[in-house]
């Protein structure tokens, strides 16, 4: 498969994913693809009120238990759905990067946050397989729903190493491999014991997992043998590190592609 091809095929499946899953039964491959060829209406869906009986934002919040002051990488942040909460919880003093491959979901998202007035959230129109932060620059890394759309896990993951700081997080929040009456297909789904085997060949270590979700696995992970944790005092007092400018380019208020994408 050409690279434009496969580029082509993560965007629809991203784009189908990445965020939510719609509130309704499992779809098939086709029918994803066939929903965002109305952007702003798949735009909608993702924000739908129905969404939060099975995704329990708030109890995922209280969960992660984020401090003023940390710096936050949503990676599939699609509409803003978490990264907006993340916003609200890091503070001014925090930052969240809301990481996505599709331009119309960061420009949609760009405007939220102009007319919204949130200034801690800073977009970034990513390649499908790199994120595109600075190194040592993120305290948790926060992958809903998007983990069985990257293609390269192995370097994706070594590349979210490198991007994290010192007893830093990543945590997937990801569709249980079973037939369930939402989200992707089963064969698109990622096992736990799966991820579980990945993270650990990477050399991270699980050190939280909660249950609460009726159709998500949730786990925390941090590097094998770090020592330390990130305290308030310590995320407040960070600064903060600045995006390259290729990056910049792909941010708030300045979303610019160096690469085409075809519509999904």
């Amino acid at each position: 498969m050409t690279r434009p091809a496969r580029l082509t095929g993560i965007l629809a499946f991203v784009l189908a994913v990445a965020a939510p899953a719609f509130p309704q039964a499992a779809a098939t491959p086709h029918e994803m693809h066939k929903r965002h060829d109305d952007p702003m209406a798949y735009i909608a869906s993702l924000d739908d009120p129905k969404r939060d009986a099975y995704q329990k934002p708030d109890e995922v919040m209280a969960a992660l238990a984020l401090r003023e002051g940390e710096v936050i990488a949503d990676i599939g942040a699609g509409s803003g759905y978490f990264a907006l909460r993340f916003a609200r919880a890091v503070g001014d003093k925090g930052r969240v990067y809301a990481v996505d491959i599709s331009p119309d979901m960061v420009r949609h998202l760009n405007r939220r946050l102009r007319d919204a007035g949130v200034r801690n959230v800073f977009t970034v129109l990513s390649d499908p397989d790199d994120p595109l932060l600075p190194d040592a620059s993120v305290d948790r890394f926060v992958i809903v729903d998007t983990w069985h759309h990257v293609e390269d896990q192995a370097n994706y993951l070594a590349l979210l190493k490198r991007m994290l700081r010192p007893g830093g997080q990543v945590v997937h929040i990801d569709f249980q491999k079973r037939e369930l009456p939402i989200g992707p297909p089963l064969e698109m789904k990622i096992a736990r014991e799966e991820l579980m085997k990945q993270m650990q060949g990477a050399g991270f270590q699980l050190s939280t997992e909660h249950t609460f979700l009726p159709y998500q696995y949730f786990l925390v992970f941090t590097l094998a043998g770090a020592r330390g944790e990130l305290s308030p005092q310590n995320a407040q007092s960070r600064d903060f590190v600045s995006l390259p400018l290729s990056a910049v380019r792909r941010s708030r208020f300045a979303v610019r592609t160096s690469r085409s994408v075809a519509p999904s």
